[in-house]
């Protein structure tokens, strides 16, 4: 399926600039040099959408490919100047708890569920369904572009993985324009919330939202860190910085970054 002749009314009534292309590399790039080159022209909430990304990236500089017209990628400028620097690692889990949300306003009352995993993935009936990778732009500090790829119309033989899935597998038919527009009402609120409460995520909601959200929470996990390290043991909760708290048998670790695997 390629961009409906309707474009995305709903998500354009929420964004002041939505940019629909019909194929492109990575749009979380194209949105960066956009504000790089003209920050004047892309303001909070603005969004580039496309069925045909052919060289997205995941966390890791880990590629993202998709047939043409299966998945959307979504990249979502945000502007945080008014967020205290400590507290924006919670803009990814935001992100994540935001799309949890649309996505549950899709399944309705099917019977399948929608979660997140810490930090980056949403997931359906367990499997992979969303990745969020979020970016700050260079030279621009206060402008974050969070990128959101999901797997909308791929066939079981199309998924890249044995863990992923996507709505034409679970028999949903996805509305991309409500999605998108859910996605976005829902970032924005997050985000407002945030700001209004001086960066404490517990005070704006924000962390009871992403606690609740969160399948990863109460999981045996093991975590592969940035340097090559391993770590094992119960994922216990989430601390007010947004990093996911592990339980290995000893003091608890503060992870801020990682792969997670829900072993049980």
């Amino acid at each position: 399926m390629t961009i409906p002749a309707a474009g995305y009314p709903r998500a354009a009534a929420l964004s002041p600039r939505l940019q629909v292309t019909e194929s492109t590399d990575s749009t979380n790039a194209d949105v960066i040099a956009g504000v790089r080159d003209a920050p004047g022209l892309w303001p909070h909430l603005s969004v580039l959408v496309t069925t045909d990304q052919r060289a997205g990236r995941g966390r890791l500089d880990r590629s993202w490919v998709a047939p043409p017209g299966t998945a959307l990628a979504v990249s979502t400028l945000v502007r945080v100047a008014d967020l205290p620097v400590a507290a924006r690692g919670w803009i990814p889990l935001a992100a994540g708890a935001a799309l949890v949300r649309a996505v549950r306003a899709q399944l309705g009352a099917s019977g399948h569920e929608a979660m997140s995993k810490w930090p980056n993935d949403v997931l359906l009936d367990g499997a992979k369904l969303c990745g969020i990778l979020a970016e700050v732009v260079p030279s621009h500090p206060d402008c974050v572009v969070i990128g959101t790829g999901i797997n909308t119309r791929m066939s079981r033989a199309e998924l890249p993985v044995a863990t992923a899935t996507s709505f034409l597998v679970a028999g949903v038919d996805v509305d991309e324009d409500r999605l998108i527009a859910d996605y976005l009402d829902a970032l924005d609120r997050h985000l407002t919330g945030l700001v209004a409460a001086g960066g404490d995520a517990s005070v704006s909601g924000l962390h009871a939202d992403v606690v609740k959200s969160c399948a990863t929470i109460g999981r045996e996990i093991t975590v592969s860190l940035p340097h090559g390290e391993a770590l094992a043991g119960e994922a216990a909760g989430i601390d007010a910085q947004g990093r996911l708290v592990v339980d290995s048998g000893g003091d608890p670790v503060a992870v801020s970054a990682g792969d997670v695997v829900h072993v049980r």
